[in-house]
């Protein structure tokens, strides 16, 4: 249930996620999905930060102040894309989205020479109120790709398991890598800290998305 009329609040964590209008393509290629990552990234300051004012291989990196949120999981899909974040300041979910959203659809309509409203309106956000549900959104989260090897996974049997284990692992377009301790710059998004440790180390979170898998296979059976 889309809780957009309930206050955001700090100490509380919180799926946001939004698509494109029209359920339209936001990001076609590499340089739109790292373009989004970098705003990820950039965009979490209290400062007005201007992006291309930033050497690239600083973008995940550089001194941007103190952050408006807590970055716990992130997927960018062709048509939408998954948060999962906490304020750290008052209003800082509404501040930083808004910063986002504004960065990228600016950057989008320059590129392709469009006008008009990108996004199907404002993110909606789901309330994470229990400690089983946020569990569970790291699973979510990070197995939406697999709809990009069959648009209707989830209610029927995945062909090769261990494949779609393996094409998740490989997804950059995800913070799926870094939960398996990859060293990449867009780690660098993630604020860990601030979120339980479900997940000690990337054993114990490879486990849990591959138990999610096999939960919904056995109820195909």
């Amino acid at each position: 249930m889309s809780q957009r009329d309930v206050s955001l609040v700090e100490g509380e964590y919180y799926h946001v996620y939004n698509r494109g209008n029209s359920k339209q393509i936001i990001f076609k290629d590499y340089a739109d999905h790292e373009r989004f990552q970098q705003l990820l990234f950039v965009m979490n300051s209290h400062e007005n930060v201007v992006l291309r004012l930033i050497g690239k291989g600083k973008r995940f990196s550089f001194e941007r102040g103190e952050p408006l949120v807590g970055i716990g999981a992130y997927c960018l899909m062709p048509n939408h894309f998954h948060i999962l974040l906490t304020p750290l300041v008052e209003e800082g979910i509404e501040t930083y989205m808004r910063k986002v959203s504004t960065g990228y659809s600016m950057y989008f309509n320059k590129r392709y020479e469009r006008t008009g409203t990108l996004f199907e309106g404002r993110y909606k956000s789901r309330h994470a109120d229990t400690d089983e549900y946020m569990k569970y959104l790291f699973s979510y989260i990070h197995l939406n790709p697999l709809k990009l090897i069959d648009q209707d996974w989830k209610n029927k049997s995945l062909r090769d398991v261990v494949g779609s284990m393996k094409f998740l692992e490989s997804y950059p377009y995800s913070s799926h890598m870094d939960f398996l301790g990859q060293k990449r710059p867009e780690s660098g998004i993630l604020s860990s800290e601030v979120f339980p440790e479900y997940f000690p180390n990337p054993k114990t979170f490879l486990s849990e998305v591959e138990d999610w898998i096999r939960y919904k296979e056995a109820l195909l059976v």
